[in-house]
């Protein structure tokens, strides 16, 4: 991108984003709206404009969104539900996120909200109306009042006995009153947003935060009744390394393998009689609603006269494994289980159907959106502000790597003291790691040292079959990552570093 063109793109986003003077003539807020729509358990392959993406996919309306904006290679938003929604509602890593803990029923959880505090308040107290729409799943207390103006949420940790209703029937909390919903719940949630996007319940000269939440694609990933059986001729290749042996790999591999093969040399789900084939047709046909969703959302920002004041973030809480590594789970550190699809877009303010080669966290994201928002973040964060990949996304240095890890269901100081007292240390039969990516590579250290280190150049190997860190060819790039590793935790407030096992190779 040339001088004048990088100029005026700057130019156009600080007058869009940084004008504390209302523009009476259209009756646009002063600062930007932000719409961040995320859905649930699904990698960068559901998304047809992702290189790599299953030839099923079926998603012309994030494709178009991609093509008005930035598409990133993935983000790195959390290992699982839990801990990827808290780092999107503190702008830290699990690890410094203290008070926050499983407790009672499964998936109940608390906080204390003097300890960790939710951003969205802050934004409040400077002029946005806030407002989420869809799975909650992060303590039983939803902040409704404290945190968010507008809310209609499936709160899954104060309602256990109705936390499998991923599509319905759902008992909600709709401004802090309990009701349930029939419906699809990925229509539901459409709904709601394209009403709030349109006015409904919402402060007409003040701009808006909007994180809707899709429960879609996660289990029991029910497809719309529209769309069952769309896909039923459509067919599947078996990913590389579905199946052992994996020499350099992790030993929990072998018992996270969740398929087996069968005398025809397809695979099917252990214990069922689901094939590979068959349960990619029922990921991408349930896909098929999120992605009806963002076109009506996006179709409601058009026709209300915002398309141009707001920006619209696509992602998800992480990625899903679907017969990749044998997995059919999310957590493990490889793309297809952790990363997450990433699209920024504001027409006329950011450039269109660029692809930037780097890659963001969930506290990158919170602190963009202060950025963006003109504000100061109201405690010490640990993510970067990306501004400057969103104005020049093809030629913007980015030069410290991407820090994402998995600390299970612990929290804050509870990491460490799991570390300390030498307590088993997995979650979905993962050990707890933490992990960086940078460009074309990637590490992964066991906190741990149940199992050995991890590096992969994924220019050559996208698939991550070969594990190089025990190629002495490769020695100098560990060594650089072993300590980018450190300097990276010690930047984010790792108390548990001195308690980390030495590192193996295998």
């Amino acid at each position: 991108m040339n001088v004048r063109v990088a100029l005026t793109l700057m130019l156009a986003l600080f007058g869009v984003l940084f004008s504390r003077a209302a523009t009476a003539q259209d009756g646009r807020p002063p600062r930007p709206n932000i719409l961040f729509i995320y859905a649930d358990d699904h990698s960068p392959k559901t998304v047809g404009c992702y290189e790599g993406a299953y030839p099923m996919a079926r998603t012309p309306n994030i494709d178009r969104l991609a093509a008005s904006g930035v598409r990133f290679r993935a983000s790195y938003l959390g290992s699982w539900c839990m801990p990827s929604r808290a780092s999107l509602l503190t702008g830290l890593h699990p690890h410094a996120i203290e008070s926050m803990r499983m407790t009672g029923a499964n998936p109940q959880s608390t906080y204390d909200p003097e300890q960790c505090r939710f951003w969205p308040a802050a934004f409040r107290r400077h002029g946005y109306q806030t407002a989420q729409i869809g799975k909650w799943h992060t303590g039983t207390d939803t902040g409704w009042g404290r945190d968010w103006d507008f809310q209609i949420v499936w709160n899954r940790p104060d309602n256990p006995q109705n936390a499998t209703k991923y599509y319905g029937p759902q008992v909600l909390d709709v401004h802090g009153e309990r009701q349930t919903v029939e419906g699809y719940s990925t229509d539901n949630y459409t709904r709601w947003a394209c009403d709030y996007i349109r006015g409904e319940g919402r402060d007409a000269d003040k701009p808006w935060y909007l994180w809707l939440c899709y429960g879609a694609i996660h289990g029991p990933t029910t497809p719309a009744e529209r769309h069952k059986g769309l896909l039923k001729t459509e067919t599947a290749e078996l990913p590389a390394g579905m199946f052992g042996p994996r020499p350099g790999k992790p030993r929990y591999l072998n018992k996270t393998q969740a398929w087996e093969r069968t005398t025809d040399g397809q695979a099917v789900l252990k214990g069922s009689k689901k094939t590979h084939t068959a349960w990619l047709q029922q990921v991408n046909e349930c896909m098929m609603a999120v992605d009806e969703g963002v076109g009506e959302v996006i179709k409601a920002l058009r026709e209300s006269g915002q398309l141009g004041s707001t920006l619209v973030v696509y992602s998800s809480d992480q990625g899903f494994a679907n017969g990749e590594h044998g997995l059919k789970q999310k957590v493990a550190p490889y793309e297809a289980s952790y990363s997450s699809p990433f699209i920024v877009s504001m027409p006329g303010t950011l450039p269109a159907g660029k692809f930037c080669r780097h890659t963001v966290n969930a506290p990158d994201v919170v602190v963009t959106f202060f950025a963006l928002a003109g504000l100061e973040t109201p405690w010490k964060m640990h993510g970067r502000d990306f501004t400057s990949l969103l104005l020049d996304p093809e030629n913007a240095s980015w030069d410290r790597p991407t820090l994402f890890e998995h600390v299970g269901q612990e929290y804050g100081s509870t990491v460490t003291q799991t570390l300390v007292n030498k307590t088993p240390t997995n979650h979905a039969g993962v050990p707890y790691y933490a992990a960086l990516r940078h460009e074309d590579w990637k590490y992964v250290r066991y906190l741990a040292g149940d199992e050995p280190e991890e590096l992969y150049d994924l220019k050559t190997d996208p698939d991550e079959l070969t594990n190089l860190a025990g190629d002495a060819r490769y020695r100098a790039t560990l060594e650089k990552f072993r300590g980018q590793w450190v300097q990276e935790l010690q930047m984010a407030d790792a108390t548990f570093l001195e308690h980390v096992a030495p590192p193996t190779v295998r």
